[in-house]
């Protein structure tokens, strides 16, 4: 599977200690809703699954996957998303 870029949005702002879970994106956040947007390069799906694992085991709420197009220019118009309701 090719390396994508992901964003995932979560739920409130993560603590300085949550947030080194994972360094290896980066970290911003949102004032209205208050979220935390992860974003970064994901080398498959298997590390894609890892990260869903370690949002569930730190008791974060997932908002939104979102897969963001291979062209950076382009990445708004051609995104793919996926809302996470209920969990």
């Amino acid at each position: 599977m090719a390396r994508h870029r992901y964003e995932i949005r979560l739920r409130g702002r993560l603590t300085p200690t949550m947030a080194s879970e994972f360094e290896q994106l980066e970290l911003n956040t949102t004032t209205a809703p208050v979220d935390t947007l992860l974003e970064g390069a994901v080398d498959d799906g298997a590390a894609l699954h890892g990260l869903l694992r370690r949002i569930e085991a730190l008791g974060l709420e997932l908002v939104e996957v979102r897969r963001m197009a291979d062209d950076p220019s382009n990445a708004a118009a051609t995104a793919t998303a996926s809302r996470v309701d209920g969990l």
